[in-house]
């Protein structure tokens, strides 16, 4: 039987790892909040713009990808250290003062690092979180990482305005937007510090064959009774499987979980959500006829939104299952689109456009946000978790850069401004991927709430066993 000591140690423990996930959303909003005035400074055409604010997530892309055989090798805890000491360079180093060489590829090259950071902290936190939790709360478990990213989305939104709000924009253009680079070392520190108070993932020191070490975690974690439970499920789960690295992928019933996987993550990123989060301060203020004044605070209206309904996904998600959310989510997020694509289509911009956005944003925060986490922390079997969340989660970040470096170039472009568009093309292109994420998820995902994850491992096989 579980303790509430051990329910507060499993928590305590969650909460440090979805830290990677808050610095994942203050990066994600600091951006935001700075790229309106170091574009001013730097006179970036929409083009380098875009390369600017998307170059982070080509880091990304390369934290995803080495992150697989850096967790299989030293371990989900110390893979977090690295992103956490990358996150710290990275935030140092974009808000580098006016007496060091500050350039674009400068700046660039420590968005880059930060980038290396959240690629890695984002396929091993909601993983990490997954392998420690027990099988009826995994869902809200893991949704602390989705929240802390919203959470780190907010507070961030609140930090940029307290530094920017009052100033000239002659001082944000030149030293503003460099203390909103800075104010991202505090998070960095404290999450550098804190995970030397983690254990390591009792999956992971199965697989190294540290069995009484991995039940001594579970024991933490779940009591007694419980961690023996388990462990003889992990052990009997990573002893079906005897192939090593890559190769896991061509095995048998393997690939279609992979492809799955990876469709999954790259159809989160093209529902929009990040041409919102990272452009919403020129959607306000260019799209919807928002001043430059009222910018910031709208942006934390958009970021409460997010918050309030990743609450309602944290505590509906092992009740209602993650198929259910997804799916009326998406409908919600269609329909957000529709309303702001209507309005500018039509010219009719104002409160029913900013309805719109937060119904999107409040829609994807109930369902592709946190679930998708959920989905892919607990879909692939034991023995090649690590390699088959760092490919999916390697394709997010590559279509989140695809998002980010297109959306400007199309939302400026005389096809979208000109003629009958009027600034809507956007979103009614990205309301053709939701549709499909209905169809997708419909058709393909299986329900897998308040099941083990080696419960989980039986359903994919016997799914996709020919």
């Amino acid at each position: 039987m579980t303790s509430k000591k051990n329910s507060l140690k499993l928590v305590f423990v969650s909460a440090i790892a979805a830290l990677g996930g808050f610095l994942f959303g203050y990066d994600t909003g600091v951006i935001n909040g700075t790229q309106f005035y170091f574009s001013k400074f730097f006179e970036l055409d929409p083009a380098t713009k875009g390369w600017v604010v998307g170059s982070a997530l080509l880091g990304c892309f390369v934290g995803a990808i080495v992150s697989g055989p850096l967790s299989r090798k030293f371990g989900r805890k110390y893979s977090l250290i690295f992103s956490a000491l990358l996150f710290t360079v990275s935030a140092w180093g974009s808000g580098l003062p006016e007496f060091l060489p500050q350039t674009v590829p400068v700046l660039v090259m420590f968005r880059l690092i930060g980038g290396m950071g959240i690629g890695i902290a984002s396929m091993n936190a909601p993983m990490y979180i997954a392998e420690l939790s027990p099988a009826n709360i995994r869902g809200k478990m893991v949704t602390l990482y989705q929240m802390a990213i919203v959470l780190g989305f907010f507070i961030v939104f609140l930090v940029t305005y307290q530094i920017g709000a009052g100033k000239t924009e002659a001082y944000n253009t030149e030293t503003g937007w460099r203390m909103m680079f800075w104010s991202e070392l505090i998070p960095c520190l404290l999450f550098l510090l804190l995970l030397f108070f983690v254990p390591k993932s009792p999956r992971w020191l199965m697989l190294k064959k540290r069995e009484e070490a991995s039940i001594k975690v579970l024991t933490s974690l779940h009591g007694s009774e419980q961690a023996i439970e388990e462990a003889k499920e992990i052990k009997e789960s990573i002893e079906k499987d005897t192939s090593i690295g890559f190769k896991q992928i061509f095995a048998k019933g393997i690939l279609p979980i992979i492809v799955i996987g990876a469709v999954l993550s790259f159809l989160q990123q093209f529902t929009g959500i990040n041409a919102v989060l990272y452009y919403g301060a020129d959607i306000f203020e260019k799209a919807l006829g928002f001043g430059q004044e009222d910018v910031l605070a709208q942006q934390v209206l958009l970021a409460g939104v997010n918050v309030a309904f990743t609450i309602l996904a944290m505590t509906t998600v092992d009740k209602w299952g993650r198929k259910p959310l997804v799916i009326v989510g998406s409908y919600g997020m269609f329909l957000g689109f529709g309303l702001l694509g209507v309005t500018l289509m039509t010219g009719n911009v104002g409160i029913l456009s900013l309805i719109g956005i937060l119904l999107f944003v409040g829609a994807f925060a109930m369902s592709m946000g946190p679930v998708v986490w959920v989905m892919l922390s607990e879909m692939f079997p034991n023995r090649m978790r690590s390699i088959g969340m760092s490919i999916a989660v390697a394709v997010q970040w590559a279509a989140n850069y695809l998002v980010s470096q297109s959306f400007p170039i199309v939302a400026e472009s005389e096809v979208n401004t000109q003629g009958i568009w009027n600034g809507s093309l956007p979103y009614f292109l990205f309301m053709i991927f939701i549709a499909i994420i209905i169809w997708f998820v419909k058709r393909l995902m299986p329900e897998t709430k308040g099941k083990t994850l080696e419960e989980i491992e039986t359903v994919w096989q016997e799914r996709y066993k020919d």
